[in-house]
Order: structure tokens, then C-alpha cells, then sequence
């Protein structure tokens, strides 16, 4: 049968849904559930040096106020365990309620018993099943840190790496991967070892008394291929809420790139409740550029719509003027940074779709297909540029001010679609 005979209705692609437990992380009156039928959270962790009370938390704003639902600070001294809850008093001064992580490694059983302040002031525990002792030591300060997230009330997260995997474990595995008729590879063990100390961990912490549901698991390692594997191999194996994330992805594009596409392969399956973008910045780039992948990770999957959409053509040699280039950058640009403000006075403008074209091939098309469309001329072409508003073509701009006049228009449209929105029945 050619494809011209086949009349089978294709299905619009959507990612599949997700059968985790739900866990709920809390601050104050700030209640963010993870899993379950909820959306799935961006979260992200700051890098400053958590004894700086000041600095940390006007990161952790600056990343709240990017997207990120939640954030990880370091504990790692008896001083940084002491500076969290000044930098809980700090955000909650600024009107900033995201939740707080507490990231422990080696010494988190003893600073979460020492430091009782510090323990409430965090909404949620990582805990490192490699990083909390060896031999008889390993359950009993692991016990400790589930015991304080007991006492307090607070969820955990089993976070494995493969970088700091329980050498024990691994051992163990290797030798008796060693008596097998037909040996796996090293890489199938490693993976065995990954899943088995987070599914391992997260068992014995349940055991100990936690709710299933308020226990989050991660595998970090990366590889692309590899954490798509690991993350198949836990998804059937286990209900808990899990955290995606490469670890150390990298910088600039390559970790753009790396993680957009292991967290999408995955969140397309339907695994995985919270995302990490985790980027190595370069120099002068802002902590916040990692939240603001993982919303357009988010946003390209259809999944959660954070910002008014923007689409451009590449260009071409139709296109020799940069004229469209700029225009886009510059509505792109307003639209992000006019977000905070907009949210509360036009409910819905995040849903908003502009286009900015460089000619008439796809132009027009690609403009009726959005909210509001602009349609540039190219090289070559009359200079006139025709502006699609829902569809229909409403006016043709000329002359110098054709950027001024088409973010005038932007703007009045948005205050005319979703202005009515927020106004009260029977209000102006």
C-alpha cells in the first residue's frame, strides 16, 4: 500500500504517563508533590559556599525566580549546617518560599543530629548511599540520617552517582559476576550496582519507617545511553519518585545538548518526576542558565508551559538581512524578562506563540500558525511586512519603525487576549 492509499489516522505523539508514588516537599505554606499525577519539577543547586549566608540565599532567589521549584545547597562543615538557617531566614524575608535540599556527604548523620536547626530548616534530605561509611558503619549512619528525617517530618532522596558508587557493593558484585557461566561486561555490573544500592537504600529506609512515597531516588552517571539504561532498569523495578539528571553533562552546548537528550528519551517514556540541568557554567554565565534548560526541556515536550514561545527560521540566503534575527532576540528577550510581572496580570500569556520570519517561503504559514505572526521581507522582496493576528492577515507594516510598531502590537494583543483574563466579571 503506498502512503498515499494509507487514510490511518497518525496519533499525535505524547509522552507516556508516569506511575510513581507522590512525595510532597514543604515550606511554610509552600507545598511542591513530586510524582504521581503532578507535573514534573525543575530543580537545581546552588554553587556558592553555603558559610555565606548572604550570598547563598540571594542565589537560591535568583534561581527561584528563574523556575526552579527547588534548591540544593551544600552541607558539608559544621559551619554550613549552622549558616542554613540564616539563609532560610533570609529567603523568607525576600518573599522567596522555595524549598530547601540539604546535599550530605560523609558527615550527614552527625550534622543532622548535631545541628537540629539546621535539619527543620531543610524540606528535603540527599542522601548518598556511597558517601555515609563502610562496613558496620554503612547502615548505622545511614539509619541516623533517615532517623532525623523521621523526626522532622522531611522526605529523602537516595541519590547514587557513579562517580562515588559504594566500592563494597560493587565489589561484591564484580566477584560474583566473576563465577558466572557467561560473565557480564564490567559496564552491565556497574549498572546492577547503581540500580541495586539505590533500590537497596531506599528498601531499608522504608524499613526503618519512611513512607514509601516520601523516598526519591537518582542514578546519576554521564552517558547519555547509560542513564537511559539505568533509569529503564529502575523504573521497572520500583514505584519511588525518581530525579533525572546527567551528572557533570558539561558546559555550554554539549551539556545543552547531552541533557536535553537523555532527560527527553526519558521523560518521553514516562520516567522521571524531577530534572536537573546539571551545567558546568562558563565564565561570567549566570548559575541560573541550568533552570532555564530544563524548562525548555520541559516546555519542548509539551509537558509544562513556563514562557510565551518564540519561532524564527534559520535563514537562508533569502535572508541576508539580520533585520528578523534581531527582532526575534529582542521579543524573545521582553517576553522573558517581562514573565514575573505578567503571570499575575495576564493568566495564560505563558501559553502566548509569536512568530518572526525572514521571507515569504515559509513566512506567512508559520505566522498563521501562531498567535501573532510576522512575516519579514527577505532579500529581494517588496519591503513590506504582513503581521498575522489569530490567523488572519490584519495589516502590512513599511517603512523604518517596523520593529517599534510590531512590539507595540505584541504588547496590545497580550493585553487584549489575556487582560480580560485577569479582569473581574463585570470589571472594565
Amino acid at each position: 500500500m503506498s502512503d498515499l492509499d494509507d487514510d490511518t489516522p497518525i496519533a499525535e505523539a505524547a509522552p507516556r504517563p508516569r506511575r510513581s508514588r507522590q512525595a510532597t516537599v514543604r515550606w511554610g505554606s509552600r507545598v511542591v508533590t513530586i510524582g504521581g499525577d503532578a507535573p514534573v519539577r525543575v530543580q537545581s543547586m546552588t554553587n556558592t559556599d553555603t558559610t555565606d549566608a548572604i550570598g547563598t540565599a540571594i542565589q537560591c532567589k535568583e534561581l527561584a525566580q528563574a523556575g526552579s521549584e527547588m534548591v540544593r545547597i551544600t552541607v558539608n562543615t559544621p559551619e554550613a549546617a549552622a549558616a542554613v538557617p540564616h539563609i532560610r531566614e533570609q529567603l523568607d524575608r525576600m518573599g522567596i518560599d522555595v524549598p530547601l535540599i540539604g546535599d550530605f556527604h560523609y558527615n550527614g548523620h552527625r550534622l543532622l543530629t548535631d545541628f537540629p536547626a539546621m535539619a527543620e530548616a531543610l524540606s528535603k534530605y540527599r542522601i548518598n548511599p556511597g558517601n555515609v561509611g563502610k562496613g558496620d558503619k554503612h547502615d548505622r549512619q545511614f539509619a541516623q540520617m533517615v532517623e532525623a528525617a523521621l523526626k522532622h517530618g522531611k522526605p529523602v532522596r537516595i541519590g547514587v552517582n557513579w562517580g562515588s558508587l559504594d566500592q563494597e557493593l560493587l565489589a561484591e558484585l564484580m566477584d560474583a559476576n566473576a563465577g558466572r557461566a557467561e560473565p557480564w561486561s564490567a559496564k552491565a555490573v556497574m549498572y546492577q550496582a547503581l540500580v541495586q544500592s539505590a533500590t537497596g537504600s531506599a528498601r531499608l529506609a522504608t524499613q526503618l519507617g519512611m513512607d514509601p512515597g516520601q523516598v526519591i531516588i537518582s542514578c546519576k552517571v554521564s552517558g547519555v545511553q547509560d542513564l537511559i539504561a539505568v533509569y529503564r532498569a529502575l523504573a521497572a523495578r520500583c514505584d519511588h519518585p525518581l530525579h533525572l539528571g546527567l551528572t557533570e553533562a558539561g558546559m555550554a552546548t554539549k551539556g545543552t545538548v547531552a541533557s536535553a537528550t537523555a532527560i527527553g528519551v526519558l521523560l518521553q517514556e514516562g520516567i522521571g518526576d524531577t530534572i536537573r540541568v546539571s551545567l558546568t557554567p562558563q565564565p561570567g554565565e549566570a548559575r541560573t542558565q541550568e533552570v532555564v534548560v530544563a524548562l525548555e526541556i520541559l516546555q519542548a515536550l509539551g509537558l509544562r508551559t513556563f514562557n510565551p514561545s518564540v519561532t524564527a527560521c534559520p535563514g537562508c540566503g533569502r535572508t541576508t538581512s539580520t533585520v528578523f534575527q534581531e527582532l526575534a532576540k529582542q521579543i524573545d528577550d521582553h517576553l522573558r524578562a517581562m514573565m514575573p510581572v505578567w503571570k499575575s496580570r495576564y493568566p495564560g500569556v505563558e501559553n502566548l506563540k509569536v512568530a518572526v520570519m525572514g521571507c515569504i517561503v515559509n513566512g506567512p504559514g508559520e505566522s498563521k500558525h501562531a498567535d501573532i505572526g510576522i512575516s519579514l521581507p527577505g532579500t529581494g522582496e517588496a519591503p513590506a511586512a504582513p503581521v498575522f493576528i489569530d490567523g488572519e492577515k490584519a495589516l502590512t507594516l513599511r517603512g523604518e519603525g517596523i520593529v517599534t510598531e510590531f512590539h507595540r502590537i505584541v504588547e496590545q494583543y497580550i493585553d487584549r487576549r489575556y487582560g480580560a483574563a485577569a479582569a473581574p466579571a463585570g470589571g472594565a
